[in-house]
């Protein structure tokens, strides 16, 4: 957990979230990535009427990123442990490695289709805290992803997104 001072911002950030499955239409899958340098990558392939895999980068400001590792700090998700969390199955697998300062982990679970899976589960807080901690970071993924949609509409290069923490912070509910 982080201490007042700022642990959080102290060291490596890396943050790798993966969800999908393998069914009719192929492997589908959403993945994204929060690199070192700020890079944000997303992937998101779906074979549903011949859809063609979709891959855009955008790199995030030093904010940006700050307030990542501030959300995962809060969350305490780094004491976490997936041993009794939901085995993936044919439904898909979700997937979440984080490395923060000189933390490293890596999560695997099933699909979590509803809060009802979250509290049927052996481990109902854990993987509460995964799940709010995933909504977070695809809300964060979303709103960069939008951003660099948006640029790419009007003709620009999107090469840095600078938006103020405080504007993620109200759109991303907390709980």
């Amino acid at each position: 957990m982080a201490s007042a001072a700022g642990d959080e911002d102290v060291g490596e950030f890396y943050l790798r979230y993966y969800v999908g499955h393998k069914g009719k239409f192929g492997h589908e899958f959403l993945e994204f990535e929060f690199q070192p340098e700020g890079k944000l990558r997303y992937a998101n392939n779906s074979n549903y009427k011949n859809d063609t895999m979709i891959r855009k980068e955008v790199f995030l400001t030093p904010a940006v990123l700050r307030e990542c590792r501030h959300i995962i700090a809060e969350s305490e998700i780094m004491k976490e442990d997936d041993k009794t969390w939901p085995e993936p199955d044919r439904v898909g697998r979700q997937e979440l490695e984080i490395v923060m300062g000189n933390e490293h982990i890596s999560f695997t679970t099933s699909k979590i289709g509803s809060l009802v899976d979250v509290q049927s589960s052996k481990d109902p807080e854990g993987l509460r805290i995964f799940y709010y901690l995933v909504q977070a970071s695809t809300s964060l993924h979303a709103i960069g992803i939008q951003l660099m949609l948006m640029s790419l509409r009007c003709n620009c290069m999107v090469s840095c997104l600078h938006f103020p923490a405080s504007v993620i912070l109200s759109l991303i509910v907390k709980h």
